[in-house]
């Protein structure tokens, strides 16, 4: 098995923060979403070929 990349996941609490500092500080470029009836959030950003996923899905990274 080969792996070519890793998309990490990262936890957000709040989508308009999230663009704020992804976007308007980190240069990201918000490129999709995916929102279940008004349910949270999970979306990937993108910088050249770097790629992020942001989750509010509750559960999402437990620590340990």
């Amino acid at each position: 098995m080969t792996l070519t990349h890793i998309i990490p996941v990262l936890r957000m609490f709040d989508e308009a923060k999230a663009r704020e500092f992804y976007c308007g500080f980190l240069g990201f470029t918000w490129g999709w979403e995916h929102r279940d009836h008004n349910g949270p959030l999970y979306a990937g950003v993108t910088r050249g070929e770097v790629q992020v996923h942001l989750s509010e899905h509750r559960g999402d990274h437990r620590r340990g």
